[in-house]
């Protein structure tokens, strides 16, 4: 009995050490809670969805989420070769161009009306804080920090791993000028070197102007928020970006709900609409969208091209690596929506759209 004991005493011991690593951020504490406390989607010591939103579908437990993943995985969860990219030259292009990049997952780059915006970036080769896990798919890390530009604004959507990433974050800091993200997640930007001044932090529904031409609406998402054992103490955001000659919507992640059709009725119709498509499962419903889901959130948002991202990188579901976007491009055919789905590192025109390959289906399976 002594030994179980000991053992225990020992991992509690090993697990509070590793929880206190710097990766795992900070709790918002002194005027940055006070804040927090009085955003009216804070309640009972934590934020809290639009409507009532369960992390795990009815009838379904832990015991069967993990099951599934032991037992009901794909097959092809990760791709069986290396992926194809390009690797554009983010260094030397001009600030003339108007043009996105995908860096697989959730993480692109805006070069649009001479400025340069990051979202979610992750350039560390995998999504956990431990290094042999989550990692990302051969062929999917193409860019590294060193390959990224000096950046106008950086946009955080919410502090999961997979899209506030501390190796990148950290190394991305001198080429920051300032960071756009919702309440809460500046406690963590702040601990990793961050100075107050450079981070803005929005609830939902609050505006804020940065250049001449240039605002954000901070908006609702369905999800979720945390890195460690204290979940929903950072707010999960999505974003609508107008510049001098666009409107944009940064996603984040996000289930389905009414807030779309708020948001479009609010602030569309919006140009280019960059929505997650991948990583759903029956399971876990409520907290990303599932497949018949996604063009119901284009048209609420009246966005005029949909980019589908939150897949190409990392495995954090059960399905096939390439159904996601297989799926999204056969329903965008069917309902007539232009679908942009570059290459990892390809250039797109944000002035123009180009019919794309189906480039996941020239890759060789098992």
């Amino acid at each position: 009995m002594m030994i179980v004991i000991t053992v225990i005493l020992l991992l509690v011991i090993y697990l509070a050490a590793f929880l206190k690593r710097p990766q795992f951020g900070k709790v918002a504490s002194g005027d940055r809670l006070e804040r927090i406390k009085g955003s009216p989607n804070y309640r009972d010591g934590k934020f809290q969805n639009l409507n009532p939103t369960r992390d795990l579908t009815e009838g379904v437990s832990y015991f069967k989420v993990l099951k599934d993943v032991i037992f009901n995985k794909s097959a092809t969860v990760r791709p069986p070769y290396v992926l194809p990219s390009l690797k554009t030259d983010l260094l030397n292009l001009s600030r003339d161009e108007d043009v996105l990049i995908w860096f697989g997952h959730s993480s692109y780059s805006l070069f649009i009306d001479k400025k340069r915006i990051l979202v979610d970036p992750i350039f560390s080769g995998r999504s956990s804080p431990v290094k042999f896990t989550t990692k990302s798919y051969k062929g999917s890390d193409v860019y590294q920090v060193e390959d990224i530009p000096e950046i106008d604004y950086l946009f955080i959507s919410h502090d999961h791993w997979d899209h506030l990433d501390y190796e990148t974050i950290t190394k991305l800091r001198p080429k920051i000028g300032k960071v756009i993200t919702g309440l809460g997640t500046g406690a963590h930007l702040e601990h990793w070197g961050y100075p107050p001044e450079m981070i803005t932090e929005l609830d939902w529904y609050q505006e804020q102007s940065l250049d001449p031409g240039f605002k954000v609406n901070a908006t609702p998402a369905r999800h979720f928020s945390g890195r460690a054992l204290t979940r929903n103490q950072v707010l999960w955001m999505s974003f609508v970006l107008t510049t001098p000659s666009m409107k944009i919507y940064l996603g984040g992640d996000s289930g389905y709900d009414a807030h779309f059709s708020e948001i479009g009725n609010l602030y569309g119709p919006i140009d280019l609409a960059i929505l997650e498509c991948g990583q759903y499962d029956k399971n876990w419903k409520y907290i990303h969208m599932m497949p018949d889901e996604i063009i119901r959130a284009v048209q609420d948002l009246k966005a005029k091209t949909l980019l589908p991202v939150h897949w190409a990188k990392f495995a954090l579901a059960q399905h096939a690596w390439d159904e996601p976007i297989s799926n999204v491009t056969d329903q965008c055919q069917k309902t007539n929506i232009p679908v942009l789905h570059p290459l990892i590192g390809e250039k797109v025109n944000l002035k123009s759209v180009k019919v794309y390959d189906k480039w996941w289906l020239k890759i060789p399976t098992l």
